[in-house]
């Protein structure tokens, strides 16, 4: 496979830059969004995608990233054991069949169990880090913490390598509906592919999108607002021919379609049956489901949705495993339904996991009380769409669920699989500001722990 050419940023050749298009609107108007719009005017210095496929056909368009934050149990969820008694099991005792013959999942999941021909477990997922910052930063990136780069999320990746053919207005890297917050999302590639986080609730009233909604201001005043800012704008209409400000024009333009137009469409709800909003669920969770369908039929290649709320159970597991799993049952099989009904499944890749599991073993003891701790020895992610087959168990965990069995998938098997449905070579080098060399994922030779690409399932 082939790699980019090496970068040569301006900042390590002491060339000045004139004022460009991004540096207008980073004035104002849209945060990050409008620097998104801003680049979207202009892509020079933006690499080109990978001259050269990997060896996989590349069928994903999308990818919609469920993260679980705080890490949530494997054992009571994808691959429980209820063999393995109550010291393990705890409150949930049984496993439910699905669709698929062979393959059970935990209790709580009823409508994911009629989904499983969709999606694959995989059941032996390990990096054996049991820090939130750090192993999510393993999750989300793929390389080793404590390096002396902070490398891109995956998200951020994305961002850099589609933006070129990408011409929609929501950013390309979008985020449902707070950034998780636990690392540096864009890196060392700067604030420019920071994700967009929507804020807001899409399962209120009216789903307030940071920079895009204003509360209590209507459409109707909002287009006023800005009639009467062109008006007052004397300077621009003086110099409307003005090569110098064409640049922030086009900008505002674009900010106002994502506002008032088609971007702003995307983010309606109300524009959906209710009948589909109920299947989806009547809470954050499954509106931000719905919500990520509707931005994968716009275009953008990478949402993530953090699950609100977050899977931090050392005290209150159970109770809070029986409020929060039926709500992510709902959303995500819904999820995976609407997506097929509408034609999308096989172009969307959707990943759901945390950064780790929760320790196997219950902990009774005070002030824990029948929690889970941290666990990256060995846990599971469910993927589906894009290129993955459904319908498959990848890999084992032991009679407790504590160690992997066979078949070991590390962060870099399960990202590099995902960039490589994705068109994106792993091996692509990266823009460091400072010219160091730095490459999507780490290699064998860079210590890189590796059981090899899913391709059973690709």
């Amino acid at each position: 496979m082939k790699t980019l050419p090496p970068f040569h940023p301006a900042s390590s050749t002491g060339t000045t830059l004139p004022v460009t298009r991004r540096d207008a609107l980073r004035l104002g108007l849209l945060g990050t969004a409008g620097m998104w719009l801003s680049n979207n005017t202009r892509a020079a210095d933006v690499p080109a995608p990978p001259a050269a496929a990997p060896p996989i056909t590349a069928k994903a368009k999308s990818v919609i990233q469920i993260f679980l934050w705080g890490g949530m149990s494997h054992i009571d969820t994808w691959d429980p054991k209820p063999e393995a008694g109550p010291e393990y099991m705890g409150e949930f005792r049984t496993a439910i069949p699905t669709n698929v013959d062979g393959i059970q999942i935990g209790e709580l999941f009823p409508n994911l169990a009629k989904q499983a021909d969709k999606y694959s477990l995989i059941r032996s997922m390990t990096h054996r880090n049991n820090g939130h910052e750090t192993a999510a930063y393993l999750m989300q990136t793929g390389h080793a913490p404590g390096e002396r780069l902070a490398y891109p999320s995956i998200g951020a990746v994305f961002s850099l390598f589609k933006s070129p053919s990408y011409k929609g207005l929501i950013p390309p890297y979008t985020v449902l509906t707070q950034p998780q917050g636990r690392f540096c999302e864009e890196g060392f590639l700067g604030p420019k592919f920071k994700p967009f986080a929507t804020g807001g609730d899409p399962n209120a009233m009216r789903f307030e999108v940071e920079g895009v909604v204003s509360r209590g201001i209507t459409d109707a005043r909002q287009q006023t607002r800005r009639g009467l800012l062109g008006k007052m704008d004397t300077l621009g209409n003086a110099m409307a021919a003005s090569p110098q400000l064409a640049a922030s024009e086009d900008a505002k333009k674009l900010a106002y379609e994502l506002i008032l137009g088609q971007g702003r469409d995307v983010f309606d709800l109300t524009k959906e049956k209710p009948e589909l909003r109920d299947h989806y669920g009547r809470h954050t969770f499954g509106q931000d489901c719905l919500a990520a369908r509707r931005m994968v039929e716009a275009g953008v290649p990478y949402i993530v949705i953090n699950y609100p709320g977050g899977w931090d159970t050392h005290s209150n597991h159970f109770s809070t495993m029986r409020r929060q799993c039926p709500q992510l049952d709902q959303g995500l099989a819904m999820l995976l339904q609407d997506l097929q009904d509408h034609g999308l499944l096989d172009t969307t890749i959707v990943w759901c996991c945390g950064e780790f599991g929760r320790g196997p073993k219950v902990d009774w003891q005070p002030p824990w009380n029948g929690g889970r701790n941290h666990y990256g020895n060995a846990f599971s992610v469910l993927i589906a769409g894009g290129g993955f087959k459904g319908g498959h168990i990848v890999g084992s965990s032991d009679k407790h669920a504590e160690e992997v069995q066979d078949r070991p998938v590390y962060p870099v098997d399960l990202l590099g699989s995902i960039y490589a449905l994705s068109g994106i070579d792993t091996k692509a080098r990266l823009p460091h500001p400072m010219g160091t060399e730095a490459f999507v994922l780490p290699s064998a030779a860079e210590g890189a722990k590796s059981g090899g690409l899913l391709t059973e399932i690709m």
